[in-house]
């Protein structure tokens, strides 16, 4: 587990999805937090400043890509790194969840060691 991040946050309409993802990160050792839309993950990285975000893209209301791109440029949240786990998987949507401001793209389903990788190259962007 990098030492900079210790809480996350995942954002996903599924909570089977949800569930899933608790459990790896569980597992890896990070404290996390749910949010089941984007004004829902607004509203709860404002008051826990997580460390990580977990975004989803197909959600209802804010889809994950406007939700990023509206993360990416509020002063305060555009801190927190994104990380995009989606079943979009083309390279044009990976192409786009960059440029909204994600700092990577996990598709699902989404397995430990992908997502353990994602995590890591933060920590490298970051050094």
């Amino acid at each position: 587990m990098s030492n900079a991040i210790k809480r996350v946050l995942v954002v996903d309409d599924s909570a089977v999805e949800r569930y899933h993802l608790n459990e790896i990160l569980t597992r890896m050792g990070y404290l996390v937090s749910e949010a089941v839309d984007g004004q829902d993950a607004f509203e709860k990285a404002i008051n826990l400043m997580p460390d990580l975000i977990l975004m989803d893209v197909v959600m209802p209301g804010a889809n994950g890509f406007q939700t990023t791109r509206n993360f990416s440029r509020n002063e305060i949240l555009s801190k927190i790194p994104i990380i995009l786990c989606t079943s979009k998987d083309t390279e044009t949507d990976k192409v786009w969840g960059l440029r909204q401001g994600a700092k990577a793209y996990v598709t699902k389903p989404v397995r430990s060691e992908h997502l353990q990788k994602a995590i890591a190259g933060l920590s490298d962007l970051a050094a």
